[in-house]
């Protein structure tokens, strides 16, 4: 064991030591390799010459040709912008595609015109489909980022607007490095003059683009963040954003160095594209997010379509990794020699199952969100309110939702495994058996979850209901498949099994009446006390605030017994169950000042002695 662990080892810093020598090798062929760039430059002179043109020519081309097609796309975006309050937002999206075709015709004919055929109107061409397609994606930054400025962070348009402004320096920058290094292969430029534009362009671009996420990091981190309320993983993921995108960009930077000099290069489109969508995804998710929320939140709008909307997020995070694999894995693929077509056909058969059980997922959610807040229309953000007992199907709501997201993830992972060959059926089998042998040999589970079946299906208690059983009293905090979790009015929180519950008091169902007893000296006036108890009663019956939750009035049951000559008196009132609590209070503060105001005086209950304890 100990000469295969020092074999391995030896074998790993033999690796790291031969990368080293590679990479070191590499770095000292691109210093040398700089010696060749008046050489390249040359022979790219002489084949332009050999096109029909020069270096200068060439270059006034490419600036009529992206000027002229600038233009034309400017002109074209402010009819569409001007005309877009008026219209759909489909006929907005016809009219941006016909003004990029519009430009793009007008581009090829100027190209045809100035440079005729062969590498130059390749050359033209090329620079007119990079100038349109800059336009877009800036066109796509500006309004994702600026997006949010239709919701809670309208005051921070104009932070926005400098933030979008300093992309848009770096990504108009990084298109114009990518176009050039594509017109150099379009000529056959060497590998030194290529090397030379990357770096010499790839270090202002990679420090425009850092130096704009570090002077509008706040900006961007709020823009990430969402609106109220957040989630803490959403908070946490937009403070460090602004972060996150400046160590990517650093290890960007430094992988593309790193691939240069070890004779490997990456693509810059590739490199330009996952920056792009690395940057653009969280902002992306926001939008997708509050769209979705406003749907959920929106009567008008079936579940089916709220759901929709849910998945949306879960499909564009779908799309962009299989971007970034069409992207990065590809190539990698190709040099394995894998059949492209057939992990493309795998990969589609468990998108469709991830997707169809996302929307089955957000279905159950929507529709259970949507019946909980059903059960407080007007609870708003009240504590008390969201506290308050729950209806049966809103006790009974969130049980069977989690009963249907489990069954859904299940039947989920047995199609992903039927898809990808795997035979489900000695497992289905081998977890029946598992079961039975669980229900033969716990019998104390089989009893819980049979009592609590039965406890739900005679509608025992619900979410927010005061109960008491045999072993603890609470508020109904939590229900689930086994047990019941009893919040004490003191804090703490008892889990109590079904099998264990035995018999049920629920203090909160429909009603409840409300006894209260007071010791007053043996001559007082009782129809006195007995009018002030009348007139207490009216007083709270004509209170806004407790005359929703009082059923029968306050008033007095007269003498009920003579202590001592003490004479007890008894008052009571009916009352919503759970809600009496207010009311008691209210009676109580109203009994204590109408006795001091008529002259009653109260008598304290005596204290009993012990005999023995002499």
């Amino acid at each position: 064991m100990d000469t295969t662990a020092e074999t391995d080892v030896t074998s790993l810093i033999s690796g790291f030591e031969q990368l080293a020598e590679r990479f070191v090798s590499g770095l000292f062929a691109r210093f040398a390799a700089l010696s060749d760039v008046p050489v390249e430059i040359e022979n790219l002179r002489a084949s332009l010459a050999a096109g029909g043109t020069s270096l200068l020519a060439l270059l006034f081309e490419i600036v009529l040709v992206v000027a002229l097609v600038a233009g034309v796309f400017i002109l074209l975006a402010r009819r569409v912008k001007k005309a877009s309050a008026t219209s759909s937002a489909w006929r907005r999206f016809f009219a941006g595609v016909a003004a990029t075709v519009v430009a793009l015709v007008i581009g090829f004919i100027a190209a045809r015109l100035l440079a005729g055929s062969g590498v130059p109107l390749q050359t033209l061409r090329l620079w007119a489909v990079a100038t349109v397609l800059g336009f877009i994606i800036l066109a796509a930054v500006r309004s994702l980022l600026m997006a949010s400025r239709r919701t809670e962070f309208a005051e921070r348009s104009v932070h926005l607007a400098a933030l979008v402004h300093d992309l848009s320096l770096a990504i108009g920058l990084a298109m114009i490095g990518v176009t050039l290094f594509a017109t150099l292969r379009l000529w056959s430029v060497g590998p030194a003059l290529g090397d030379l534009l990357r770096t010499g362009l790839g270090i202002p671009i990679y420090l425009l683009f850092a130096l704009a996420v570090w002077r509008h990091r706040r900006t961007m981190a709020a823009a990430v963040a969402g609106p109220r309320p957040r989630s803490r993983w959403r908070t946490r993921l937009a403070k460090m954003w602004p972060a996150i995108v400046i160590a990517f960009l650093i290890i960007t930077f430094l992988s593309a160095q790193a691939a240069l000099t070890l004779g490997a290069s990456l693509r810059g489109s590739a490199v330009l594209l996952t920056a792009l969508m690395f940057l653009a995804a969280p902002h992306l998710d926001a939008m997708i997010g509050n769209w979705a929320q406003r749907g959920l939140e929106s009567p008008d709008i079936s579940i089916f379509a709220a759901a929709g909307r849910q998945t949306a997020r879960f499909t564009v995070v779908a799309i962009m990794i299989a971007m970034l694999g069409t992207l990065w894995a590809t190539p990698l693929a190709a040099g394995f020699g894998i059949d492209l077509r057939e992990v493309a056909k795998g990969a589609s058969g468990l998108a469709l199952i991830i997707l169809g059980a996302a929307f089955l997922w957000n279905v159950v959610g929507t529709g259970t969100t949507r019946a909980l807040r059903a059960e407080l229309p007007a609870a708003g953000g009240d504590e008390e309110a969201l506290g308050a007992p729950r209806s049966r199907l809103g006790t009974l709501v969130p049980l069977l939702s989690a009963v249907g997201k489990s069954s859904i993830v299940a039947l989920a992972l047995l199609s992903i495994l039927v898809s990808i060959g795997v035979n489900v059926w000695p497992l289905i089998a081998g977890l029946s058996v598992f079961g039975l042998a669980i229900g033969f040999g716990s019998q104390t589970l089989v009893k819980d979850l049979v009592s609590g079946l039965f406890f739900l299906i005679d509608d025992a208690f619900r979410f927010g209901e005061y109960i008491e059983t045999s072993g603890a009293k609470g508020t109904v905090e939590k229900i689930s498949v086994r047990s019941v979790s009893l919040r004490h009015q003191r804090g703490a929180l008892a889990t109590i099994p079904y099998g264990e519950i035995g018999k049920i008091q629920n203090f909160s169902r429909d009603w409840m009446i409300e006894k209260l007893t007071f010791r007053v000296a043996f001559n007082t006036d009782v129809e006195k006390v007995r009018k002030i108890f009348k007139k207490i009663g009216q007083d709270i019956s004509a209170d806004p605030e407790l005359a929703g939750d009082l059923l029968e009035p306050f008033k007095s049951q007269g003498i009920a017994e003579v202590e001592d000559g003490t004479l007890v008196i008894r008052a009571k009132f009916k009352a919503k169950a759970g809600r009496h609590f207010m009311i008691r209070r209210a009676a109580l503060i109203a009994v204590h000042q109408a006795f001091q105001e008529h002259g009653i005086k109260a008598v304290p209950k005596p204290l009993t002695s012990n005999p023995g304890a002499a």
